[in-house]
């Protein structure tokens, strides 16, 4: 929803205000006010925009962008024209992915003896598996930051470590779905392990 119309729900005071067909409020002498009445044409828009905002404003603001306050001065780093991975760091980490792949890859061959490792809804997606919420203390992600040192008050969220593929995808995928919570008996990124039955976290799962 664009600012404006934030602000008209607002003067309305409901979200179901129909703003064709009933006013926003009165005015002095008593006749009804609609948001048509209000909102502003293009033209005005564009004056404003003219009358209070130049190049000089911009220039000024970024010209110091890069400079920081003292604690981001005091940082120290290395420098090049090629990043310089850390090889423990718990949040920009080099992703493995690519490790050992020859510039021609192999043919693809049939996939066998594959386990089916969760059932899930034609509703969930890919926002539902690659969580962005807070990590869990007693999850894989949970588990694999404590082992590096890093405090519960530290661990931030998913989405922030993102770019780590042990912290993040350690959480992935938690599914939750009606077919999931009925094969495991509870919801998120748990499964039962094939053909024991033995009950894990889908990344432990991965692993097997």
């Amino acid at each position: 929803m664009s600012p404006p119309l934030v602000v008209a729900y607002a003067l309305a005071g409901r979200i179901d205000h129909d703003f064709d067909r009933s006013p926003l409020g009165k005015d002095k002498s008593g006749q009804p006010v609609f948001l048509r009445d209000i909102w502003p044409s293009q033209q005005e828009v564009s004056t404003v925009i003219a009358s209070a905002i130049s190049s000089d404003s911009y220039t000024k603001e970024y010209a110091t962008v890069t400079q920081g306050d003292s604690n981001w001065q005091k940082l120290s780093f290395p420098t090049g024209d090629v990043y310089q991975w850390e090889r423990d760091s718990t949040y920009i980490r080099k992703a493995p992915y690519f490790d050992g792949m020859p510039a021609q890859p192999a043919p693809v061959h049939e996939i066998s003896g594959a386990r089916v490792l969760a059932v899930l809804g034609d509703s969930v997606t890919t926002d539902h598996i690659s969580p962005a919420g807070s990590i869990k203390l007693n999850g894989p992600a949970g588990k694999y930051l404590t082992d590096h040192g890093v405090k519960p008050a530290d661990f931030n969220s998913y989405g922030s470590r993102r770019w780590q593929s042990r912290s993040h995808g350690s959480a992935a995928p938690s599914p939750t779905s009606a077919a999931q919570q009925a094969r495991t008996g509870t919801e998120g990124g748990v499964t039962r392990l094939l053909p024991e039955g033995e009950p894990m976290s889908i990344y432990d799962a991965l692993g097997e």
